[in-house]
């Protein structure tokens, strides 16, 4: 389920139940067996960036949906394929970052307009984002977008420019004619990364 969807509602606990324990590999609902993925409760998160290419970047909570497996009482937490573990910002808000500054040559100052919600910056920060910098190294690290090509070693901008690219590229192929930030976006929202 997308972001967007999800936000308009909120999800069953049977509707988003994974199939299987991702801990222990049990099955959830077993067929003529008892359930092994309880619903354990929501956990709220709140998460930065515009909701559509293009729009006033915004904070917005979401409510993931909690399992508790009980054979191995593993707590695992269900939440859009957008959302990103340890990440304020969704995958799609990152993906559109990268492409405005690496593939459209934006500065830094302006990614930050479009993309971070935060309207009072400090003096230091209203010339140019870090962000976009430390989400190109973690491309490069394989702790984003882990499943994108790399370039030979090369400047940050290199690194996002193929990222970027390469999530532009595994947008849904009806979508061709938008412009290569939205369709970056659009495969980043859908889990493509």
């Amino acid at each position: 389920m997308d972001l967007k969807s999800w936000l308009q509602r909120q999800p069953t606990v049977d509707e988003v139940r994974p199939a299987r324990c991702p801990f222990c590999g049990a099955v959830s609902c077993p067929v003529g067996g008892p359930l092994a993925l309880h619903g354990h409760g929501r956990r709220e998160r709140s998460l930065f960036g515009p909701l559509e290419p293009g729009q006033t970047p915004e904070i917005v909570s979401i409510l993931g949906q909690r399992y508790r497996c009980v054979l191995c009482s593993a707590v695992l937490t269900v939440v859009p394929c957008s959302v990103l573990a340890r990440r304020r910002y969704s995958a799609a808000a990152i993906a559109y970052a990268l492409a405005l500054w690496a593939l459209l040559d934006a500065s830094a100052a302006e990614v930050r307009r479009w993309v971070n919600p935060a309207r009072r910056v400090g003096a230091a920060a209203a010339a140019g984002w870090a962000m976009l910098r430390r989400w190109a190294r973690a491309v490069q690290q394989r702790r984003l977008f882990p499943t994108t090509p790399l370039p030979a070693p090369s400047t940050w901008r290199r690194v996002a420019e193929s990222a970027a690219a390469a999530l532009a590229g595994r947008a849904d192929p009806a979508s061709r004619a938008r412009p290569i930030e939205q369709r970056a976006f659009e495969a980043a929202a859908r889990g493509a990364g």
